[in-house]
């Protein structure tokens, strides 16, 4: 949707240019377009409405490219009861056009289109509105962030494009103080050891006058060599050597040492405070973009900690103590050999500002070969069984050919920058061989000065290209020190409480009052009261989309309720520390998911120190020991990455068996037998009468029959609760629920007459 002065903005599908213009009038002007995605028998095609000043516009849907004025246009003039409604239902959106009880039209399209089809309706109104008021349009840039709610600014959200727009800085490298504050005296030793060897390291070239102006001058003009002389100046050469040496792998050792931990710290650092942000903030993340910020970004600031910036620190101060020296020398001299100094600073500044944006865009497009990957692998299976895997690669293909792209362009500007700053080295000495013959030809300095300066000259040129390239190296780590604060500066939107209250035993009477929750614009759950009894089992129905998961969600504390409360023994869950709680929840999922490791360890997961007698106790009674034994090492087992080489109905009594043995007071079951066959339900249907007793539950469920031992049925639609009470006397109103069983019966009715064989005993 684009507000514009013109009948076809910029943005504008290209593609219904020339079927659009034909039906403008004179001067009228498009404010705003939606293109939806489904027609009415909800397959895939593509309309468009369009919002003039005094009109809405309605081109149908295609199934090819259109042809020009080939497609008929419905207008809609502005009129005081016209009314767009937005609804959307089991993943399907639904934008409805109304004049009073009158419904005009209604256009369809997918959840992915909800964010443009708010912002449509809102621009549409402000159309509308200033169509029978005659003034002028009211614009504002209030607009919500779909996924967190945030203000949008010019269509845009700053907190969910923060990571791709902020670029760079290299002070947020000064942010790993944090990391290196405990290794301080660590640091200390290194930096002194460091002036130290440093200082070593240009005691040769001092050495260097004496020798040729006492030594091997005075030899070649006749002289005697002095045998003492040269044996205290070699030895003064070998002895610096010596020192330097041991000076210099002392310090890399200790430096090297506090760096791979000062990383490792970072990644521990990170991951733990992963680890407590809510399921919201991973909805809209990648699991290869995650795995690239903690695993490669981290290794690369170590690296730049342990060499690279080791080698910057070395560099200035060796830069540093050589102009001093070179001071001392000769002042005119040392003069002469500075003047490249700010034509380097000047290209270093230059380029640093290209390289920073560079980076973090070359970090961004990285994640996503990495991302590719990670969707890939893990699915392998899927892959494979639709013969994809040419598409996969191809994905791959363009991802490496973008991340190609990138890299090559930074490449440009790096190449020329590393040869020019060497040619003005190379000048520079060059300017020094020059003024230093002309100052030994009217013997104001000696041959040995000269070759000293010289010396001097070739360590402080190599120490400042090398410091040059450091500029390369630290805008990439100030890039990987970036995406990792990223994620460390993010708050979880399900906060620990600052006075935490503490339940000692917990009943399980949970309480909802007024609840509501709602993804960015679009409401989920509405005012929601619920009263749930200790010991009580609870059976939550409705269509897919009412609302089910969510309210399950909101009840683990996933997430937050936006507005009302829940409550769990008359304490409101947000007072409650969030792992004290929820290690009084068991949670039992439509699709279990196992760690790589064995039976045992996977059962224990929430218990991490029961015994083998424990463990035994709960697969008894989730009805998972008997198949547990058949397996060639028994609890010892090792099980596949994601439960590979088990059954659906093995996996999920092995879910069963976890959520058994940490004896929840609460317990969720999430669908738990929709994803198996009828035989495999009745063993897993033995195993949740054993978690169900005693224990508060509320259950999920496809299948109305297996609620049938379910106290009450709570009915959603649409987030709101609809209908409560138990099967009869749901029944007996006649209301959605009957409508949702019958439905039901309807299609196992269907099932039956396609297998006869079957008796149906398990739906009734």
């Amino acid at each position: 949707m684009n507000n514009t002065s013109t009948p076809a903005p910029p943005s504008f599908p290209d593609v219904w240019q020339t079927t659009v213009r034909p039906h403008l009038q004179g001067n009228e002007q498009i404010h705003a377009w939606l293109e939806t995605n489904l027609d009415e028998r909800l397959h895939f095609k593509k309309s468009l409405l369009l919002a003039t000043e005094n009109r809405l516009l309605y081109f149908a849907s295609f199934d090819r490219e259109p042809a020009a004025g080939a497609r008929s246009c419905l207008e809609f003039p502005y009129r005081a009861r016209l009314k767009l409604e937005q609804h959307d239902h089991a993943g399907v959106g639904s934008l409805t056009l109304t004049e009073g009880e009158s419904r005009l039209a209604q256009w369809r399209y997918t959840l992915a289109l909800d964010a443009a089809t708010l912002r449509f309706i809102k621009q549409f109104v402000r159309q509308l509105d200033s169509f029978l008021s005659g003034g002028p349009v009211v614009t504002d840039t209030t607009e919500a962030c779909n996924k967190c709610g945030s203000a949008l600014v010019l269509d845009q959200c700053p907190q969910c494009d923060a990571d791709e727009e902020a670029p760079p800085s290299t002070w947020t490298l000064l942010r790993l103080w944090r990391f290196a504050k405990p290794y301080r005296w660590q640091l200390l030793s290194g930096f002194m050891l460091m002036l130290a060897s440093t200082a070593a390291t240009l005691v040769p070239p001092y050495l260097t006058m004496p020798l040729m102006d006492k030594v091997l001058i005075p030899y070649q003009n006749g002289a005697p060599i002095d045998t003492v002389t040269v044996s205290w100046l070699l030895g003064g050469l070998f002895a610096s050597a010596l020192l330097a040496w041991g000076l210099g792998w002392a310090k890399t050792y200790i430096l090297a040492l506090v760096s791979e931990r000062i990383g490792a710290d970072l990644r521990t650092v990170t991951y733990e405070h992963l680890l407590k942000l809510s399921l919201e903030y991973f909805g809209g993340k990648r699991t290869g973009d995650l795995m690239s910020r903690i695993g490669s970004e981290s290794d690369r600031i170590c690296v730049f900690l342990s060499l690279h910036l080791l080698d910057f620190a070395t560099d200035v101060l060796m830069i540093l103590m050589t102009a001093a020296i070179l001071v001392s020398i000769n002042p005119w001299l040392a003069v002469v050999t500075l003047l490249p100094l700010p034509v380097i600073a000047w290209m270093i500044h230059i380029v640093r500002d290209k390289l920073r944006t560079g980076f973090e865009k070359i970090d961004r497009v990285w994640s996503q070969v990495s991302n590719v990957l990670a969707d890939t692998i893990p699915g392998i299976r899927v892959v494979k069984a639709f013969a994809q895997e040419d598409r996969e690669a191809s994905r791959f293909r363009a991802a490496n050919a973008h991340n190609l792209l990138v890299n090559d362009h930074i490449n440009k500007i790096w190449s020329l920058f590393s040869p020019s700053v060497t040619l003005l080295t190379e000048i520079g000495l060059l300017v020094v061989w020059a003024f230093g013959i002309w100052l030994v030809s009217r013997d104001e300095i000696t041959v040995g000065v000269l070759t000293a300066f010289l010396a001097y000259i070739s360590r402080f040129y190599t120490r400042l290209d090398s410091m040059s390239r450091i500029v390369s190296v630290t805008q990439k780590a100030a890039s990987g020190a970036k995406r990792i604060f990223d994620i460390l500066d993010h708050v979880s939107s399900v906060p620990e409480p600052a006075h935490p209250v503490h339940l000692e035993n917990i009943s399980g009477r949970i309480t909802l009052r007024d609840a509501g929750f709602r993804y960015g614009n679009r409401s989920v759950i509405k005012g929601l009261n619920l009263d749930i009894e200790p010991g009580e089992m609870i059976g939550l129905v409705g269509h897919s989309g009412s609302g089910k998961s969510t309210l399950v969600n909101l009840m683990c504390r996933f997430y937050d309720v936006s507005e009302g409360s829940i409550s769990i023994d008359g304490v409101n869950i947000r007072q409650l520390p969030i792992a004290e709680y929820r290690s009084n929840i068991g949670l039992v999922l439509q699709e279990p998911f196992l760690f790589f490791g064995s039976i045992a360890e996977n059962i224990a997961y929430g218990k991490p120190a029961a015994t083998r007698a424990e463990i035994i106790a709960a697969a008894r009674a989730a009805h998972a020991h008997e198949f547990i034994l058949r397996l060639p090492h028994g609890y010892d087992s090792l099980v596949g990455e994601r439960g590979h080489g088990l059954s659906g109905g093995e996996r999920q009594r092995i879910s069963i068996a976890r959520a058994l043995l940490i004896d929840p007071r609460i317990l969720i079951l999430d669908e738990a037998t929709a994803s198996v066959d009828t035989e495999t339900e009745k063993e897993i249907q033995k195993a949740l009468d054993n978690l169900v007793h005693g224990r508060t539950t509320i259950a999920i469920a496809h299948r109305l029959s297996t609620l049938h031992k379910a106290h009450r049925l709570v009915v959603l639609d649409r987030g709101v609760v609809v209908e409560i009470g138990n099967h009869d006397e749901l029944m007996a109103k006649q209301g959605a629920y009957y409508r949702l069983y019958l439905a039901q019966a309807r299609n196992v009715d269907a099932d039956l007459d396609d297998n006869p064989t079957q008796t149906g005993e398990d739906e009734a």
